[in-house]
């Protein structure tokens, strides 16, 4: 399961092209920016910086993943976790408000599928041979669905970053 990395680059890039977007739009030409618009860019900065902090944090979990480190996996959730706690707790511009939903939803479907994916490793890893592998494709495919919502929620909250003017 590739957990994070995709998703974290491609809402990386969304949010970059937002903060550009945004940027360019609040020029409005050669003028100074409104205090709208510079709460905006901040804003999207703000995200831009905490998703960039997740996807180092998130490149650990999944080298931990790869290693098998149940330990580490769980550190390197919690520090993800601490950065979905400050996206969701950076103060949105009200014309910014549905935006910032879009990223605290998505960031917490991204929580939950992490936390699912690392208590069904820690149970099989514990368990070993005795494992009950009957339902594991199926909660695998669970764990996915919640990791793909969360994805498009925050892909949603990009996309609509980059078409405010």
């Amino acid at each position: 399961m590739a957990i994070g990395t995709k998703m974290v680059r491609v809402a990386l890039v969304g949010a970059l092209a937002a903060s550009i977007v945004l940027m360019g739009c609040a020029s409005g030409g050669m003028g100074a920016a409104t205090e709208e618009q510079q709460a905006n860019r901040a804003y999207m900065s703000q995200v831009n910086e905490a998703m960039t902090k997740l996807d180092d944090n998130l490149d650990s979990f999944i080298d931990a993943v790869s290693r098998g480190d149940v330990v580490n996996m769980r550190t390197q959730a919690d520090n993800a976790y601490k950065e979905l706690d400050k996206l969701s707790e950076i103060e949105a511009p009200e014309a910014l408000a549905d935006i910032k939903k879009d990223y605290v939803d998505g960031s917490a479907k991204l929580r939950e599928a992490l936390d699912e994916y690392i208590k069904l490793y820690s149970k099989a890893a514990s368990e070993g041979s005795d494992f009950d592998w009957s339902d594991y494709d199926d909660r695998i495919k669970s764990i996915q669905t919640l990791y793909d919502e969360g994805v498009a929620l925050l892909e949603a909250g990009d996309k609509a970053a980059a078409e405010a003017k």
